[in-house]
Parts: structure tokens; C-alpha cells; sequence
């Protein structure tokens, strides 16, 4: 196989098996924002039900660093291409079995329990997901183009949106509320198991990457790569979290929460809702593609800067857009707002590696990118919907109050050169 196809073959399957993640990542979410509170919480008012819904979804976050610290464990000593298909599969199965709970109607407090104990898995699964994938990704770059081939994973996160998402609002176009509550909702996470099995065909055919090779040939793996990170690198552990936290409270505040606000509090239809965000979720990998590239040609923490100081712009329009309750106002507010995500999100995947040596690379970047799922993604829904309440510019200075976090992480990171 010539380097050209293979470096094909690479970049889809860090790209293709990142979809996959996301997606079923994201079905739980929007499951959540739309159907889980009932279903699984009935007993509750209906703002109740929703942050019970959401609270379920934040599990996953508490879970992907450990997660992270397990996977990456293994990936720092016996390779990216293994432990990426245990993350893959691991996430996959815990989707496809959310397919299968009984309501609480039917099992009472059990079908909450299970539901909790999946979306952990789902968390521990995606923890080691991110990071091999983007490891797999850079460490295949040629020089240059770092950047962009750490652009693929990202990549992933449109596409598996807009594969929950389509199949969400098609299920919503096609089947009644009662059909779509009781069984439609389903399907999402039974089609899951489709998906798996493209990603898995995908990345058994891959070999290592020469970085790692090069590293073990030169060394044994590091005994315990965890510890060496907090023990050596806590400058860099501490700087690359706060940098790519404020991407995933844009995130989360553009799609679950504004997806639950806009179809509960301003009575947007479901449908409608989730068409915007299908249209939005465009303008996040434009903004994804447009880092890049810029950021080969400039440097990823230049283009990280620069998203967090729009998304801090951006916020302050969060009341008068969002909160109109006019559809292409909406429209353009979380098309921006998304664009500009996709600023920060991108240059992650070949910035992050450039903080760690390779012995403790899988490791460091993992722990980083999940920490900041914690920080900036677990609660940012119900933080975000407790704000509302007071008006929804609260909910634009608490995006902007976590733009400049991450702007801070960049700070202390400033100057730093990759890592060999």
C-alpha cells in the first residue's frame, strides 16, 4: 500500500471511528433533552424531569478521565491501534444495551439505575476515544501538517452529530409522540451496532504509529505513565485543561441546552429546534477545517486564542438571538456560535500532543481533554438552565467567564514547542 492510501486510511479511521463515538455520545443527549425525563423520572415536575435527564448525561463526564487514565495507561504501553478498539467497542456495546431498559414504569428505580450504570460505561468507553484517535492521526503527520491531520478526529464530532441528530428529526417527521416516546427513540441506539462494526472493520487493519515504535525501540514503556504525568508535566496538565474547557461549554450550551430551553421554555418545535441545529452544526466543521489550516500556518495556541476571545464576543448575544424565540435568529446565533467552537475544538488534536513526550503522550492528552469535559461540559446544561432563570444573558457571561479560563490556560502555556 502506497503512503498516500495508508495516510488515507488513517485519517478515516480517526475520523470515522470518532464519529461513531460522538454519535453515540450524542443520542444519549439528545435522548435526554427530549425524552429521558419522563421516561425515567416521571415522578418529578417537568423542569425537574430535564435536569434529572441532564444530570444522567453528566456521568459520562465524570467517567471519561478515568477512563482516560486507563486507556491511556495501556495506549502509552502497548500501542494506540489496541486500545483504541476497546474504547470503541466498550462504548459501542454500553449504546446499543441503552436500547434494551425497561421505563420506570415497567422496573421502578432499577430503570434509572441501569440507565445511569450505561451512560457511565458510555463515559468510560469515549475516555480513551479522543485521544488515540487524535494520537493516531498526528503521530502519522509529516512535518507541516500536524494541524490538519489532528483536525480529523474533530472532524468526527459534526459528522456524528449530524447522524444523531437527522436520524432524530426523521424519527420526530415520520412517528407520533406516543410511538416516538415509547419505541422510536430506540432505534438511535440499536443502529448503533451498524456503526460499530464499520469502525472496528476499519482500525484492525491499521499498525502503529512510528512515533510510538520509535519510543519503545529507544526505551521501555514507562511503568506507570499517570503518575509520571502528574509527577512531571503538571504545568502542562494544568494548561491544557483549562485551554480546551471553554469548547466544551459552547458546545453543550448550543446543542443540549438550547435544544431543551428552546423546545420547553420559548415552544419551538421539536422538529424546527433540531433542524436549526442540523444547519449550525455545518458552520462547526467549517470552523473545524478553517483552524487547520490556519493553524499550520500560524500555530494551533494563536487559533485557540482566537476562539476563545470570539466566543467571548459571541456570548453577549446569547440573550438578544437565543432568547428572541425567531427561528433565523436562533439560526444565526448557534451558527455562530458553533463556528466558533469549531476555532477551538480543532486545533486541540495537534496542539495537546506537542505538551507531552511520547511515552506519556496518550495519557496526557487524554487526561487534559476529559478533565475539561468535566470542568466544562458535565453540568454546563443545568448550570446554564438555573442561569436562564435570572435571564439568558447570565447564560452568555457564564460562557464568556469560561472563554476566559481557557484563555488563561493558553497563557501558561505560551511559547511551548511540540515534544519529541
Amino acid at each position: 500500500m502506497t503512503d498516500l492510501k495508508y495516510h488515507r486510511r488513517i485519517l478515516g479511521a480517526s475520523m470515522v471511528g470518532t464519529a461513531i463515538e460522538f454519535y453515540d455520545f450524542y443520542i444519549f443527549a439528545t435522548a435526554a433533552s427530549l425524552v429521558f425525563g419522563p421516561l425515567f423520572f416521571p415522578t418529578a415536575s417537568p423542569e425537574a424531569q430535564l435536569l434529572q435527564s441532564w444530570l444522567t448525561f453528566a456521568l459520562a463526564f465524570i467517567a471519561r478521565p478515568i477512563g482516560a487514565a486507563v486507556f491511556g495507561h495501556y495506549g502509552d504501553r502497548l500501542g494506540r491501534k489496541t486500545t483504541l478498539v476497546w474504547s470503541l467497542l466498550i462504548m459501542g456495546c454500553s449504546t446499543v444495551l441503552i436500547a434494551f431498559l425497561p421505563s420506570y414504569a415497567v422496573a421502578g428505580w432499577i430503570a434509572p439505575a441501569l440507565l445511569c450504570v450505561l451512560r457511565f460505561s458510555q463515559g468510560f468507553g469515549l475516555g480513551g476515544e479522543w485521544g488515540g484517535a487524535s494520537l493516531l492521526a498526528v503521530e502519522n503527520a509529516p512535518e507541516g501538517k500536524k494541524a490538519r491531520y489532528g483536525m480529523f478526529p474533530a472532524l468526527g464530532a459534526p459528522i456524528g452529530f449530524i447522524l444523531s441528530n437527522g436520524l432524530f428529526l426523521l424519527l420526530g417527521l415520520t412517528l407520533n409522540d406516543t410511538d416516538f416516546r415509547d419505541w422510536g427513540w430506540r432505534i438511535p441506539f440499536l443502529a448503533s451496532a451498524v456503526l460499530i462494526g464499520i469502525g472496528l472493520w476499519m482500525r484492525v487493519k491499521l499498525t502503529e504509529t512510528p512515533a510510538f515504535e520509535n519510543a519503545r525501540a529507544k526505551a521501555p514503556p514507562t511503568r506507570l505513565p499517570f503518575l509520571d504525568v502528574i509527577r512531571y508535566h503538571r504545568r502542562e496538565l494544568l494548561g491544557g485543561t483549562m485551554a480546551a474547557t471553554a469548547c466544551f461549554t459552547v458546545f453543550y450550551i448550543a446543542t443540549a441546552f438550547a435544544l431543551g430551553y428552546g423546545t420547553t421554555k420559548l415552544g419551538v418545535g421539536r422538529e424546527d429546534f433540531l433542524s436549526i441545529q442540523l444547519i449550525a452544526i455545518l458552520f462547526m466543521g467549517l470552523g473545524i477545517i478553517v483552524s487547520g489550516y490556519w493553524a499550520d500556518q500560524a500555530s494551533p495556541i494563536k487559533v485557540l486564542a482566537w476562539g476563545c476571545v470570539l466566543a467571548l464576543a459571541v456570548s453577549f448575544l446569547t440573550a438578544p438571538l437565543l432568547g428572541s424565540g425567531d427561528i433565523l435568529l436562533m439560526g444565526v446565533y448557534l451558527s455562530g456560535l458553533l463556528f466558533v467552537m469549531g476555532l477551538i475544538y480543532g486545533p486541540l488534536g495537534g496542539w495537546l500532543p506537542a505538551l507531552f513526550p511520547t511515552n506519556v503522550r496518550y495519557t496526557g492528552i487524554s487526561v487534559c481533554f476529559n478533565a475539561a469535559g468535566i470542568f466544562g461540559g458535565a453540568l454546563s446544561p443545568n448550570i446554564a438552565l438555573k442561569l436562564s432563570e435570572s435571564g439568558l444573558a447570565w447564560v452568555g457571561y457564564y460562557m464568556g467567564m469560561v472563554s476566559t479560563f481557557s484563555l488563561l490556560g493558553l497563557f501558561l502555556l505560551r511559547g511551548r514547542n511540540w515534544s519529541k
